[in-house]
């Protein structure tokens, strides 16, 4: 069964480059675009707009390459804190890397890397040493003099002018970064204080995905974005500044709403003439909702991803990452929109398969813990624990077997290949879990492939499971969370821990 699809790529594509190209030469030619969200891999976006392609925007860039400089932006605060990307899992610093990396794979190179509010950090010292001997321009932006009361010092030598800017050849200048509080918007604002100051009549503008300007407030596609920034209590509203310059409701969110008048007197104090725009809607270059197609697939799609983000708050709460007063609000946004938990397909079947486990007495240490996974066809498939893998492991091999159409009991894990792990994990490795995780599952069903023929399909069927929903009783270990992520399917777990130990080696 084929996926529904709610968003059209090139209708989009085609919208938002004509707004770009249109906006760039309103400003001389010359445009500094902040880049809102992630360029790469949008997870969030292709989850609820069913049919977006998560690397549009680059899709985008690569059609305009020859008229673009890139400017990757980085907090030395997030870098010092080894602040963690959710959906790859790896830090802000190695993502900034790995942008990089990704980027000359669509034929565009990085101009520059900024390390913004840099202030000599050791951590931030060091991944500036490192990205200079590799041949990347880095350059260092303290914290901006004067920010955010006094706009005489912000606007002069002393504040932006302190920043030497990046030298740059092209009409549009994309300021991109690994996330919220990367520093982007300061550094545009610095790049058009440098502009003005020699002449260069530029301009800045924001490329935005959500929330969508053009959807009514409580659009779940919306509700979803809030859903999604829980942590940082964004909340959207109408833009007040919009509705009583063209008496138009748009929506927007409360930081950049409350933010506008003090960007808008920056700007008016950069250039000497009234702002450019009367709105933060206005400063948007968003055409979103052009690419919408099929309105109750989106909505419903965004429903989902509401009950996914509020599995993970209550995660990260039961790690000890967010308080209590985030996870209320991820509640709260869940019930208003009439949600439950329940409404995901693959918790009920998740939890029986846990009490399953428990009645047989087939659990490890004492844990008893089920996964399901719904696959495209709308198939839930099951796995819980046992001393010999974890539910992760059980649900993959058992989803395998079902799409190649193999016996239930037959064994695709040969017992000497299965005893050679255990035996490295306990003896050699000194480990006290032994059961296999997933990612050691999946190396020994490809080694398995090797000899039986069965495995082989159950490798070559993998590719299936993307995209597909799953969802664990238990917070993944880190096997599991790493193996399930590669695989690219739509994860969530109940806020209970895997094992009692505290730590786990």
């Amino acid at each position: 069964m084929t996926p529904k699809t709610g968003f059209d790529n090139e209708k989009y594509l085609q919208e938002q480059t004509e707004a770009i190209l249109e906006r760039v030469n309103r400003f001389n030619n010359k445009l500094y675009l902040e880049f809102g969200g992630k360029l790469l891999f949008d997870y969030h976006a292709a989850r609820v707009l069913p049919g977006f392609d998560p690397n549009v925007k680059m899709r985008l860039l690569q059609k305009i390459r020859d008229k673009i400089d890139v400017i990757l932006c980085i907090y030395a605060g997030d870098i010092e804190r080894k602040k963690v990307r959710a959906d790859f899992g790896i830090t802000y610093d190695s993502d900034a890397m790995k942008t990089i990396d990704d980027f000359k794979e669509w034929g565009i190179e990085v101009t520059a890397v900024v390390i913004t509010r840099y202030a000599n950090q050791p951590s931030a010292k060091a991944f500036k040493n490192k990205l200079e001997r590799r041949g990347i321009r880095v350059y260092t932006h303290k914290l901006t003099k004067g920010y955010p009361t006094d706009i005489d010092t912000i606007v002069s030598n002393e504040g932006y002018g302190e920043n030497e800017p990046i030298p740059t050849k092209h009409p549009i200048v994309v300021v991109t970064g690994p996330g919220p509080g990367s520093g982007k918007l300061a550094t545009c604002l610095c790049h058009l204080y440098h502009e003005y100051k020699n002449g260069n009549q530029a301009g800045y503008a924001k490329f935005e995905t959500f929330p969508i300007w053009n959807l009514p407030l409580k659009h779940k596609v919306n509700v979803a974005y809030e859903a999604a920034t829980v942590d940082l209590k964004d909340v959207n509203c109408i833009d007040h500044h919009h509705l009583e310059a063209y008496n138009e409701k748009t929506v927007n969110y409360n930081r950049d709403i409350e933010a506008f008048p003090l960007l808008k007197r920056i700007i008016e104090k950069i250039t000497g003439k009234e702002s450019f725009y009367k709105s933060p809607t206005d400063m948007g270059v968003n055409r979103a909702r052009f690419g919408i197609v099929d309105d109750e697939v989106v909505q419903e799609a965004a429903h989902q991803e509401i009950v996914r983000r509020y599995f993970r708050c209550a995660c990260e709460y039961a790690m000890g990452l967010v308080d209590r007063e985030i996870l209320e609000r991820s509640e709260l946004i869940m019930r208003n929109i009439g949600a439950t938990v329940e409404d995901r397909a693959v918790v009920l079947p998740a939890r029986q398969a846990a009490l399953k486990a428990q009645e047989s007495g087939k659990g490890n240490e004492g844990i008893f813990c089920g996964a399901a996974i719904e696959l495209r066809d709308g198939t839930i498939i099951t796995g819980e624990n046992s001393p010999f893998m974890h539910a992760a492991s059980s649900l993959v091999i058992n989803a395998t077997k079902h799409l190649t159409d193999l016996p239930k009991k037959m064994h695709l894990l040969p017992q000497n290949i299965t005893d050679s792990i255990q035996f490295l994990k306990k003896e050699v490795m000194n480990g006290k879990m032994i059961s296999l995780d997933l990612e050691e599952t999946l190396i020994a069903l490809s080694i398995s492939g090797i000899s039986n023929p069965a495995a082989q399909m159950a490798v070559e069927h993998l590719k299936q499971l993307r995209g597909c929903e799953v969802h664990i009783t238990h917070i993944p270990t880190t096997g599991d969370e790493a193996g399930l992520r590669k695989l690219r399917v739509n994860l969530t777990s109940d806020p209970d821990f895997s094992s009692k130990s505290l730590f786990i080696n």
